[in-house]
C-alpha cells in the first residue's frame, strides 16, 4: 500500500519506497521521512492534490505523485471526516 491509497484520519507506518528518483527520496528522507515513522492524513485537497501530512510533530503538504512513492501500512482507519 502507498501513501496516496489513505484517507483523511487515517494513520500508517513507514515501511520503504519504491524504486526510482534516488535524489528525490534523500529529499523525503530530509524531510524526516524514514522506515518506522507514523504519518497521519490531516487532509486531503478537494481535488485529490495535496496531502496535508502530520509527522514527527509538524504538518507537511505533498503533491499526489509524491506520496504515491512512499510505502505504508495503515495502523489505524481513522475517523474519515
Amino acid at each position: 500500500m502507498t501513501l496516496d491509497q489513505l484517507k483523511k484520519g487515517q494513520i500508517a507506518e513507514i515501511t520503504g519506497y519504491k524504486l526510482g528518483n534516488a535524489a528525490y527520496r534523500a529529499k523525503l528522507l530530509a524531510l524526516g521521512m524514514t522506515r518506522g515513522v507514523k504519518v497521519k492524513i490531516i487532509n486531503v485537497a478537494p481535488l485529490g492534490d495535496p496531502f496535508e501530512l502530520a509527522v514527527r510533530g509538524f504538518h507537511l503538504s505533498l503533491r499526489r505523485d509524491e506520496v504515491s512513492v512512499i510505502k505504508v501500512n495503515l495502523i489505524e482507519k481513522g475517523s474519515g471526516k
